[in-house]
């Protein structure tokens, strides 16, 4: 039942408030009759303000507001006051703690309290990175504190919308609201902000266009509105942002053609630019070649076409560009091998076709290349890619690459650490000096045609992190590549994929492996005898696929000290006895097969083998219990 305005109840709830308010008025009354100074007690409104704010803090980590009592907030950690007024200016408690001797990232469990609105004098809020922060925007932030400059929310649990009278704050220098959980519209009254000069209110769900004034705001020099729900065009006003030297606009859901610059001399200080994962459409602009101070650009999974602008090979400053995953068509223009400075260079997955121009040579400092999956259709490497001299990581998937293994690997003047050459043709045998490459992190030449054993040789790399080998003619062992990174004791090595291949024999794990080898696959193989006990010593595994093999005997009961399994495939084996109960502790487990194997008895009762269907049991002749038929007695 709703109560009329004027009633008991709501005359009740005024007198409650201004009886508050009386007893903060007496308490500083007495104070000053105790012969306190004046200052050492806090204003009566930015009292309640903060005592209120720490009243919707449920856990305080970092133990700061147990220090908040007394009546002289100014001296409380965090706070700020103005030596003249008395006035609260500042609350600094972000959740980031530092100290001479530490740095403790802390967080504060509550709602934020509408009341911090009372300090009228403030000019600093920094409660960002509290991670446990949780409301909404109190609106009238936006009308009663109109000194504020620094607005800091971000890293937090906050939701609801942007207030629209955030746009009031006519002093606003920076508005950081990112990685929360505000949804909405931006407020078209935002570009009413004068003075701001960082706005960012990235990883959110903001949703709707941006608003079409944007270039209004003529001091703005960062603008992050990435990794939320944007729809709509990038507005023509961008051009006008004279002071800006970031902007990221990417990971939305953006469309038409990118507008800017449309004549030289704008966005002169543009130094970063991110607009990759949108929808937009059209061509690279040729007045691109007018951001001579660009430094990175990403325009990375749109649906651009056309030809690489030839003008990108007028910025001279730029270190990084991503082109990838879009429909560009033509050559790489001879001009890039103007960039001096270029660093990063990706153009995979789009229509480009070669040659490679031998102008791109002059790419002296060029550490990334990535030309994958596009028209090149290489019968060999361009000769030149061996001179280049800071090369480290090279990436040629799906490039149409013939013949024996790349031998300019072996001798680059910088030492690979990143090599991609998978779903080409390449034949013959891994060569031993594989070995040398001592350097190597990331190795894949999976979907291939190669034919020998993996080399001995291979067990000195110790920095492998990732080793891809899947879908070629390998034969042998794979207990070579079990053994990287187990005779050293950072081995690094974390991903295994050996997959279709036609390696036979055992598998064996080093005693002494000290390994954090998350994801083996070995299906699709010939390989046999039983799965090694010591397997359990795999404490960071979360894939393990074995499935289309000759492993017989019983399932290991060691898997089950695999706490962190989430993916586990035995199918197609000739494993036999029943399924050890100790796979009731895989908890983490989401996805399992031990279907077409010779198991028997009764399914352990109980999660998560309850959980999958019947398709992970079936095809074995002898096996009962749910989620099969009940077992007979």
């Amino acid at each position: 039942m709703f109560l009329p305005r004027g009633t008991i109840c709501e005359q009740f709830l005024s007198v409650t408030a201004k009886m508050m308010r009386l007893v903060f008025l007496v308490t500083i009354l007495l104070a000053v009759g105790e012969g306190k100074h004046v200052g050492q007690v806090c204003n009566v409104n930015d009292l309640k303000g903060l005592m209120d704010f720490k009243a919707g803090i449920k856990v305080d980590t970092s133990n700061r507001l147990a220090k908040w009592f007394g009546y002289n907030c100014c001296t409380w950690e965090g706070i700020k006051c103005d030596n003249t007024t008395g006035r609260v200016t500042e609350i600094n408690l972000a959740g980031l703690v530092s100290s001479n001797d530490f740095i403790f990232q802390s967080q504060m469990i509550g709602s934020l309290s509408p009341s911090i609105a009372l300090l009228s004098s403030l000019e600093v809020i920094d409660l960002g990175g509290l991670i446990g922060l949780a409301g909404n925007i109190p609106p009238s932030i936006g009308l009663s504190v109109p000194n504020l400059r620094k607005l800091y929310l971000y890293g937090n649990r906050i939701t609801g919308p942007l207030p629209d009278s955030l746009g009031k704050l006519s002093k606003l220098e920076e508005l950081h609201l990112h990685e929360n959980m505000l949804s909405g519209a931006i407020p078209n009254s935002y570009t009413n902000l004068s003075d701001l000069v960082q706005l960012d209110l990235h990883g959110n769900m903001l949703t709707g266009p941006i608003p079409h004034k944007i270039g209004e705001m003529q001091v703005l020099e960062k603008l992050d509105l990435s990794d939320n729900l944007l729809t709509g065009h990038i507005p023509l006003s961008v051009s006008n942002l004279t002071a800006m030297s970031e902007l990221y606009l990417d990971t939305n859901y953006l469309e038409g053609v990118i507008p800017f610059p449309s004549i030289s001399g704008q966005l002169p200080s543009l130094g970063f630019l991110r607009l990759n994962d949108n929808s937009l459409t059209g061509k690279i602009p040729l007045n691109f070649g007018y951001l001579l101070s660009l430094q990175r650009i990403s325009l990375a999974n749109n649906k651009l076409q056309g030809v690489i602008a030839s003008s990108l090979g007028n910025l001279s400053g730029l270190t990084e560009l991503y082109l990838s995953n879009n429909y560009l068509s033509g050559q790489i223009p001879n001009s890039i091998g103007k960039l001096s400075s270029l660093i990063i260079l990706s153009v995979s997955h789009n229509w480009i076709q070669g040659p490679l121009s031998p102008d791109l040579s002059s790419l002296q400092n060029l550490q990334t290349l990535d030309v994958s999956f596009n028209h090149f259709n290489f019968i060999s490497f361009p000769k030149w890619l061996a001179t280049l001299p800071s090369l480290s990581k090279l990436y040629a998937a799906g490039c149409g690459i013939q013949g024996d293994f790349p031998e300019f690997l072996r001798t680059t003047p910088s030492p690979i650490q990143e090599l991609d050459l998978s779903v080409n043709n390449i034949t013959g045998s891994l060569p031993r000096w594989l070995g040398s490459l001592t350097l190597l992190y990331y190795l894949n030449l999976s979907r291939n045609s190669l034919v020998s054993s993996i080399p001995a040789s291979v067990v000195s790399l110790q920095h492998l992190g990732v080793l891809d080998l899947h879908s070629n003619k390998l034969t042998g062992s794979v207990n070579e590549a079990f053994k990287i990174g187990s005779a050293f004791l950072d081995g690094s090595l974390t991903y295994i994929d050996l997959s279709d291949n036609e390696f036979s024999s055992s598998v064996q794990l080093s005693e002494g492996a000290q390994t954090e080898q998350r994801y083996i696959n070995l299906s699709c193989n010939h390989l046999e005898g039983s799965v090694p006990t010591n397997i359990g010593r795999l404490g960071s595994l979360t894939t393990l696929d074995l499935s289309n093999n000759k492993f017989g005997f019983s399932l290991p009961e060691a898997l089950a000290n695999v706490s962190s399994l989430e993916t586990l495939n035995l199918q197609k084996n000739h494993f036999t006895g029943r399924i050890p109960r100790g796979f009731l502790k895989l908890r983490r487990l989401k996805e399992l097969d031990l279907s077409d194997n010779l198991l028997v008895g009764e399914i352990p009762e109980g999660k998560p083998l309850c959980d999958f269907p019947r398709s992970s049991y079936d095809g074995n002749k002898d096996l009962c219990g749910k989620p099969l038929d009940p077992c007979k007695d």
